[in-house]
């Protein structure tokens, strides 16, 4: 079985292989408090529900955005799964060609999201990865990741209303009744949700045109399915995208 572990701003995305086969998935609340040991004992915690253990891992796949957890994971995984995780970053042979003005600048998510994009619907094609922050990625027909766009996710921009707007409630993300929400809750799921497909959708017209009228679009991320039900700006929704990039940049390792 191949572990791979994407470490986000928001949540911890791990998934177990076995084959080219997703066969478990988790995502964990990122807790920038936590000690390679608490992160280790977390992990075998995930073996034992999965039934598998330490000695059925042929290796371990990470990317991290958020520097400061990832040498505590990187620990934990050598520690307390006896493993030395093969880590995204420069250097790593990836398949895709980094056009960036500062290659080391581009997230390891959005380069695995690249190098699985290019093996299961090829280029050209615009991800949209609903995380954190909401990212718009470019790849070329040929595998080049040229850049995007980024804006604030969705749970961030609620998180800012509550915050700052003092008659304005903490909320559940979810589709209200109407578009024209007749209380303060449907109102603010209206702006954010309809809000955020309009984005999509103009985003996505714009690349187009950029990159040409046979790219396609991926959506990714934890809402990347409550999202795309509501546009056909969509043409593919893989909410463990980056998982199954990570297993791919393993592969091209080894």
């Amino acid at each position: 079985m191949l572990l791979v572990i994407d470490v986000g701003n928001t949540n911890l995305t791990i998934g177990l292989f076995e084959g080219d086969q997703l066969r478990w998935h988790w995502r964990l609340a990122t807790d920038h408090q936590r000690m390679p040991d608490e992160y280790g004992l977390q992990f075998l915690g995930l073996l034992q529900h999965a039934g598998v253990t330490v000695g059925d891992l042929i290796g371990i796949s990470l990317s991290s955005v958020v520097p400061p957890l990832t040498g505590r994971v990187v620990q934990a995984c050598s520690e307390y799964l006896k493993q030395e995780p093969l880590v995204v970053d420069t250097g790593v042979k990836t398949g895709i060609r980094i056009r960036y003005e500062d290659p080391r600048a581009v997230g390891a998510d959005r380069v695995c999201d690249a190098a699985a994009v290019m093996q299961f619907y090829g280029g050209p094609a615009c991800i949209i990865d609903f995380g954190t922050a909401t990212t718009f990625n470019a790849v070329t027909r040929e595998g080049d990741y040229l850049g995007g766009a980024i804006t604030a996710g969705v749970n961030l921009a609620a998180e800012a209303l509550y915050t700052h707007a003092a008659k304005l409630p903490r909320i559940d993300f979810q589709r209200p009744p109407n578009v024209i929400g007749r209380n303060t809750i449907h109102a603010m799921q209206s702006g954010l949700l309809f809000g955020y497909v309009c984005m999509v959708e103009g985003m996505v017209e714009r690349f187009r045109a950029e990159l040409g009228p046979q790219m396609k679009v991926i959506a990714t991320g934890g809402l990347s399915e409550v999202i795309s039900r509501e546009t056909k700006a969509v043409d593919h929704t893989n909410p463990w995208l980056t998982l199954e990039g990570l297993r791919i940049i393993w592969e091209l390792n080894q």
